[in-house]
């Protein structure tokens, strides 16, 4: 798998599994028991992560709907 986005903004990591799935695309969020851990103060970024095959794909959706990727 690869990263898509890296944050500690949980709205957004939800923002993108909405249009993500609209769009047909699985994705997984990486580290977010480590965020539970931390006591959600937000200082640990969790990861979006999609196949590598479709990484190209959702980064496009993404930036389409005017949400940011990494690069």
């Amino acid at each position: 798998m690869k990263e898509v986005l890296r944050t500690t903004d949980p709205v957004l990591i939800t923002a993108i599994e909405a249009t993500l799935g609209a769009a047909g695309i699985t994705c997984a969020v990486f580290d977010g028991n480590m965020s539970v851990l931390e006591g959600s103060v937000g200082a640990l970024p969790r990861r979006v992560m999609v196949d590598d095959e479709v990484l190209n794909r959702a980064k496009r959706v993404l930036r389409e709907a005017g949400l940011p990727v990494d690069e």
